[in-house]
């Protein structure tokens, strides 16, 4: 994914998470503007309460960043896995192959190490490894790599998913301290005093709720996709690897 992408996904992330928030705060169109809305919430609230809905914003956006940019990563794995098996093992060499292959593909990747480390063996201190344990521990090293890379970010979803609700019951915590105190002061319970500290709590368990709902679902999905996509990485490598030890030409020698 280039720069350029990155940036278009974030903008895109950022209006598809603030465009909801927005709407509902302006109470929509030419209506009165709700006074128990996020509007409300923001101008009224006090440091603690815009800081918990700013970092519960930041989770959102995050969450859904991470989970766009992975979900294209993982499609486009998938999809260099069909041009592997259709244009890769077809070649006559495995250099051929892995030009066949799109240049950031992790397939190519792997096959340029394999065929690395065959070449570049002898004459150096890597030569006191044996060809077959030097040319396996390049390829489970490439391929480690491709899993960290597929693996990243998932930890953050991990974290939103399961503290995002804590953050959300802090800002209902702090909107229910905030109602007592105004029935302490008024001395009564009327709806005007709680009004506004009870629906600012209900809006903060709700931004929870909905940052961490969407966290969850993403990581337990991007997980099982992760798998069937490394499971095409692992047999690609393995296959590899057995073709370069098993003496078969890597490169073409009139080349």
């Amino acid at each position: 994914m280039t720069r350029q992408h990155r940036i278009l996904l974030t903008a895109a992330v950022v209006l598809m998470t603030a465009a909801p928030a927005m709407a509902f705060a302006a109470g929509g169109g030419g209506a009165e503007a709700n006074p128990y809305g996020l509007g409300a919430l923001w101008s009224n609230g006090d440091f603690i309460a815009r800081t918990v809905l700013l970092i519960m914003v930041v989770m959102s956006v995050g969450t859904w960043y991470i989970m766009i940019s992975k979900f294209l990563e993982q499609a486009r794995i998938l999809k260099d896995a069909k041009i592997m098996k259709t244009d890769f093992w077809t070649k006559p060499t495995i250099q051929a192959g892995s030009d066949a292959m799109p240049a950031s593909s992790p397939f190519r990747y792997i096959a340029q190490t394999g065929i690395t480390a065959a070449e570049h063996h002898e004459g150096t201190m890597q030569e006191a490894i044996d060809l077959h344990s030097w040319t396996t521990m390049s390829i489970l090293r490439s391929v480690e790599l491709v899993q960290t890379r597929l693996q990243g970010g998932l930890a953050f979803l991990g974290t939103v998913g399961s503290t995002s609700p804590f953050v959300g019951l802090f800002g209902t915590v702090w909107g229910i301290y905030h109602a007592l105190t105004a029935i302490g002061i008024a001395g009564n319970a009327s709806i005007d005093k709680v009004a506004g500290p009870v629906g600012e709590s209900l809006i903060m368990t709700a931004i929870g709720l909905g940052t961490a709902v969407p966290a969850v679902l993403g990581y337990n999905l991007l997980v099982r996709r992760n798998k069937g996509a490394m499971d095409e990485v692992r047999n690609f490598a393995a296959d590899v690897q057995s073709v370069l030890l098993g003496g078969y030409r890597h490169i073409d020698p009139n080349g």
